[in-house]
């Protein structure tokens, strides 16, 4: 008889090729708190999430297509996703105004990979948020024209982070961008090339800050401007056992900035060692009802003064890994909104972010 023929290698299965999800440092903790998913058909769009490889200092080192995608498939509908920025991938050469366009040429190719639907219905990466130093002023136009060409038609907006505290304790963002940014003159010329060019801005600041983005804002109405996890209510630092303190003075903040009608409020990314609720620190991870009652306060006020149509929940994966599970903490979303009507639930779950980025609805399901 004559031997039976071996199977090529490039014939085997698609699942025995596939590269295996990095697990995150703290994936063994996460595990020893596993819910099944709440209302699991409810259209999701995630609407801010990073993606990298080679981050040692994170809680996920590597965060790429396989990742996400292992997050997002635990239970939950997440039909489509947006990238936001994080300093990955950028250009090593060239004039140092170009070199972020690397970052959206990386994730661009991961967006068209996902879009081929060989992974999965999902949409990664549907929108792409670039960077780019708007103190640049006018020159900067020159950038975002590039961004918008590098992002293959999902290029939707700018983050340029203020985040930055007068104490040491509380770490700056990476970009250093000192005191007052948002009041620069140069800065503001820069963000003027904004609107023009139908792109939005991303507000990554820190809760004292948000009176610069109110100003921002009412200095800009042509131009959405979306708040990046709450305004970011600090919790270390000078502001550790100051909960009460921290809140009010949040309170007062959040409900001027409401007031302006071009901006657009994210519900989530609080879940940061820097909000000071410590999940990271206890022997087990929280579930749900804990992830919510804990934090209840901060999305219940921001619904109430900005509205549906103007929240949307934000998963700030993977950093928010370094506290709770994806199906976790969209858990604790569908939780906070136990009460909302189906048409809420629905704006703030998929259709505002949706809206606002530009997005296609809802990925038809696939066959039976």
């Amino acid at each position: 008889a004559r031997p039976r023929p071996t199977t090529p290698s490039c014939h085997r299965s698609l699942r025995d090729r596939l590269p295996v999800p990095v697990p995150s440092s703290n994936h063994e903790w996460l595990a020893s708190a596993v819910e099944a998913p709440l209302e699991p058909d409810l259209p999701i769009c995630d609407p801010h999430h990073h993606l990298w490889d080679r981050q040692p200092a994170r809680v996920a080192p590597r965060y790429l297509l396989d990742e996400i995608l292992e997050d997002t498939g635990s239970g939950h509908n997440v039909v489509s996703t947006v990238f936001i920025e994080c300093g990955a991938m950028y250009r090593p050469d060239g004039p140092e105004a170009y070199r972020p366009i690397g970052e959206t040429e990386f994730v661009a190719g991961i967006a068209a990979m996902s879009a081929s639907g060989v992974y999965g219905r999902t949409r990664v990466a549907a929108g792409i948020v670039g960077t780019a130093d708007l103190r640049l002023g006018k020159a900067v136009g020159e950038v975002l024209d590039a961004q918008i060409a590098a992002g293959g038609g999902r290029f939707r907006g700018i983050r340029r982070a203020a985040a930055w505290d007068a104490d040491a304790a509380v770490p700056s963002h990476r970009t250093n961008p000192g005191p007052g940014l948002f009041f620069r003159d140069d800065f503001r010329a820069g963000f003027a090339q904004l609107a023009p060019r139908g792109l939005t801005f991303e507000a990554w600041c820190y809760h004292p800050q948000i009176p610069d983005v109110t100003a921002l804002a009412r200095a800009f109405l042509d131009t959405t401007i979306i708040l990046n996890h709450f305004g970011g209510p600090l919790g270390i630092g000078p502001y550790a056992g100051k909960a009460d303190e921290v809140f009010a003075q949040w309170r007062t903040s959040i409900s001027e900035l409401a007031t302006c009608p071009n901006v657009v409020a994210k519900l989530g990314g609080i879940n940061m060692e820097m909000n000071g609720f410590g999940w990271h620190e206890r022997s087990r991870p929280p579930d749900s009802r804990e992830l919510a009652e804990a934090t209840r306060h901060y999305y219940e006020l921001t619904l109430e003064k900005f509205g549906a149509d103007r929240c949307m929940f934000e998963s700030n994966f993977p950093v928010d890994k370094a506290s709770c599970s994806y199906t976790v903490l969209w858990n604790s979303f569908k939780r906070l909104t136990a009460g909302c009507s189906a048409a809420e639930k629905a704006k703030l779950f998929h259709d505002t972010a949706a809206r606002v980025y530009r997005l296609a609805g809802p990925a038809a399901p696939e066959p039976a």
